[in-house]
C-alpha cells in the first residue's frame, strides 16, 4: 500500500480547510490596513506594497521552503515545497485554484487603485508572474538554475 495516499500530511492538509482560506483573505486585509496607516504612503503605493508583500510571503511559504517539520513518512516529502505537497501533488484542485486566484484578484485590485500607472503596473505584473509561474503544473518539482534543490534530488 502506498504510504503517501494512506497517511495524511499534516504539513499540507491545513490548506484545504475553509478556515485557512478565510485566514488568508484576512491576512491580505491586515497587510493592506497596515500599509494604509503608515504616514506618508499614498493609496497607490500602499496597494502596490500590499501586493508585493503578499506575493513575496506566499512565494516563500508555498514555493521556497521545502520538506516538513515533522518526522513522518520516512522523509517522503523531503525536498518538496508546500505547493507540491498540497493534495499529494494533484493539479487543479479547488485549494490550488483558490490560492492561484488570490494573487490574480489582488493584482487586479492593485492595478485599479494605482490608476493603471505604467511603472506600478509593471512592478505588480512582475510580482504576479513570479508567483503564477511557480504554480504552473509544468513547474512541479522543477528547480530553476538548481536554486532550492535538495541534495536528495
Amino acid at each position: 500500500m502506498d504510504n503517501s495516499v494512506s497517511q495524511t500530511n499534516p504539513n499540507s492538509t491545513w490548506v484545504n480547510l475553509r478556515g485557512s482560506w478565510l485566514t488568508n483573505l484576512l491576512v491580505m486585509v491586515v497587510i493592506r490596513l497596515g500599509m494604509a496607516i503608515v504616514p506618508g504612503i499614498s493609496t497607490e503605493a500602499s496597494w502596490t506594497l500590499t501586493n508585493l508583500t503578499y506575493n513575496a510571503s506566499t512565494f516563500i511559504m508555498f514555493h521556497w521552503v521545502t520538506g516538513i517539520p515533522f518526522d513522518l513518512n520516512q522523509n517522503e516529502y523531503e525536498g518538496l515545497t508546500l505547493w507540491e505537497q498540497i493534495d499529494n501533488g494533484e493539479q487543479f484542485t479547488p485549494t490550488k485554484k483558490y490560492f492561484t486566484a488570490l494573487p490574480i484578484g489582488l493584482f487586479l485590485i492593485s492595478t485599479h487603485y494605482t490608476h493603471y500607472d505604467v511603472p506600478t503596473f509593471i512592478v505588480n505584473l512582475t510580482s504576479l508572474l513570479v508567483v503564477l509561474v511557480a504554480k504552473l503544473p509544468a513547474m512541479h518539482k522543477v528547480r530553476i538554475f538548481g536554486i532550492n534543490k535538495s541534495y536528495a534530488d
